[in-house]
């Protein structure tokens, strides 16, 4: 996959290692000569440059982080300055704040100088120290505010719409004759990102849906018929879903969006869930924020800031469903209601994320000082690669219903009610 390129790389690298233009990696690894041929796609491997498109000493960036927060931003947002001042040689970088509202400047606030001084310590917090919002920017006035701010490179940190909109920040600004280096930093705590292995932030998502998990195992298992619902993070995929289910080991029923199930009849999820109760006792029900959207027809669609449509609430539904069956039923029940989602997503990266986060940085400003453009930071077989904005947003990442992770989930849970895989 080629990448955008904004001119001759003509500057020296300081640094001692270089990755060559030529250097690929394949989409897929696995051969199976049974299989019908299909066209590989091959993605740019990321990293330093021998030759850099913009002169450090005189170099300006701009960071600025989208969308809902995740743990890592602030990882992100320290290791991104420290490889420009340290690595590069950069001594200007803007810290964009409020999302892309922060571009313009009727609307934003004056951008925060970032020094290795000012984001010292801010990997030990959770959120981002640039503050966040959804929504797009007037993308003539923000080219205009980079361009009268003299920005070189931005960092766009978010998901799929954000890297969309880097993408047309680049293309007006291509079409000024202004040389802006627009690179993207994946961000989703959901995992569902094309392209990108795994997305910072998501294995502290796990880590801390599985703490909520037992937290509920211990309220549902402490009472006669005591039921647990908790509702997570994943509005298209069950990522974290699968993984938190297999991690506690405690769950019963894990509902994801790729999987539509029956709610009522024999083989639906109400039986089963009954037939748990009269035998164990106690349940717990894991439930993706997407799950179960197709019981929930009608009505008026929402739609967030940056025109993503609102997933109905599935979990009320459910828990609602369920109290209403019960009665019905006359079975007596204690119901506990989770919902952890806004906690899961504010606290401090995990070790393994951190690490990511910082790989994730690095490789970024290696392909902005490189003079690439309209670049996402992907990552492919324990490789990290150079994904065209464009392919990114092209589609989503889902569970693969035949992969480890959701066999994992049948193995683990036992579940055994009418799903159909989308």
């Amino acid at each position: 996959m080629d990448i955008t390129v904004l001119g001759e790389a003509r500057y020296p690298s300081p640094l001692d290692y270089h990755v060559s233009d030529k250097a690929r990696v394949p989409c897929s690894v696995i051969v199976d000569p049974d299989a019908p041929p299909a066209e590989e796609l091959f993605f740019e491997v990321a990293g330093p440059r021998e030759k850099l498109f913009f002169d450090p000493k005189k170099t300006r960036a701009g960071v600025v982080t989208c969308g809902g927060l995740c743990p890592g931003l602030n990882n992100v947002i320290r290791s991104l300055v420290l490889q420009l001042y340290h690595g590069y040689g950069v001594r200007e970088i803007l810290g964009f704040t409020n999302g892309y509202q922060g571009l313009d400047p009727w609307r934003g606030s004056e951008p925060i100088p970032l020094t290795p001084e000012f984001v010292e310590d801010i990997h030990k917090e959770g959120g981002t120290v640039l503050n966040t919002s959804r929504g797009p920017v007037d993308v003539s006035v923000a080219v205009d505010n980079l361009i009268r701010r003299k920005v070189d490179i931005l960092f766009v940190v978010g998901g799929d719409g954000t890297q969309r909109g880097g993408a047309e920040l680049f293309e007006e600004a291509r079409s000024r004759g202004h040389a802006l280096a627009v690179v993207g930093v994946p961000k989703t705590i959901d995992n569902d990102v094309a392209f990108v292995t795994r997305t910072f932030g998501y294995v502290t998502a796990v880590e801390e849906a599985a703490k909520a998990i037992a937290c509920a195992h211990t309220e549902a298992h402490s009472v006669f018929n005591g039921i647990s619902v908790v509702k997570i993070m994943g509005r298209h995929a069950g990522f974290i879903a699968a993984g938190a289910t297999v991690a506690s080991q405690d769950v019963n029923f894990t509902l994801v969006p790729e999987v539509p199930f029956v709610l009522d009849g024999e083989d639906g999820f109400l039986v089963a869930l009954k037939e748990r109760m009269l035998r164990r006792a106690h349940a717990v029900i894991l439930v993706a924020e997407g799950a179960g959207q197709h019981l929930m027809a009608g009505g008026e669609d929402k739609y967030d800031a940056s025109g993503n449509l609102k997933s109905k609430d599935i979990g009320i539904f459910l828990r609602d469903r369920i109290e209403s069956y019960f009665k019905a039923e006359g079975i007596p029940f204690a119901l506990r209601y989770f919902d952890p989602s806004y906690m899961i997503r504010s606290v401090p990266a995990c070790a393994d994320d951190a690490v990511l986060c910082d790989f994730y940085a690095r490789n970024a400003v290696h392909a902005a000082m490189a003079g690439k453009t309209g670049l996402v930071i992907g990552q492919h077989h324990g490789v990290f690669t150079h994904v065209p904005i464009g392919l990114l947003a092209s589609q989503k990442k889902q569970l693969d219903l035949n992969s480890p992770a959701w066999l994992g989930v049948l193995a683990s849970t036992g579940q055994n009610f009418a799903q159909f895989p989308a």
